[in-house]
């Protein structure tokens, strides 16, 4: 119980949060494993057993199998709260202009693989709409996802310091 609950804690850890700062043309992410222990974290892919029965199972496997249903269950539903983070509190549509980096959703990936590129196009649909974007990831230059199977990974707004300088002396008046 405790490996699948450290295993649990790790795959929690390993969810990016934001771009890191240092280099916008790179796709490296924050996750909380940075503030832990200083970078990501890796695991080892391991064999999947989601359609193995549980009585050819080892204790080991066993465990793995079931830290594997958890990954299954909890990456879609964060993916799913990423896109939702997204559009919460816009009155428009959520843009997909190019250059924003995107979390590609991929049910076949092994735990703590979250597959990222950055938008270089965009394909309208007849209303005008993106349904439809052209993914450049580090494998591929070309990766072609509808919106829905993709998630905006947030961009948290630094101002420039002089919009906080003008921000305190108007606090100050």
């Amino acid at each position: 119980m405790g490996t699948l609950l450290a295993q649990i804690e790790m795959c929690l850890n390993s969810r990016p949060l934001t771009l890191l700062p240092n280099d916008p043309s790179d796709l490296a992410l924050l996750t909380p494993g940075h503030f832990l222990i200083g970078t990501s974290f890796q695991s080892v892919p391991e064999r999947s057993f989601q359609h193995v029965p549980d009585n050819r199972l080892s204790h080991w496997e066993m465990t793995q199998k079931r830290f594997q249903r958890i990954w299954s269950r909890w990456y879609p539903e964060y993916l799913q709260q990423l896109q939702s983070r997204a559009t919460k509190g816009c009155k428009q549509p959520v843009s997909f202009e190019p250059g924003r980096i995107v979390i590609i959703k991929d049910d076949n990936l092994p735990p703590l693989q979250w597959p990222r590129g950055k938008i270089p196009k965009t394909h309208h649909g007849k209303a005008g709409i993106t349904r439809v974007v052209t993914i450049k990831t580090a494998t591929s230059d070309a990766v072609i996802r509808p919106v829905a199977k993709i998630a905006l990974l947030p961009v948290p707004d630094f101002p420039n310091s002089a919009d906080r300088e003008g921000d305190l002396v108007e606090h100050a008046k």
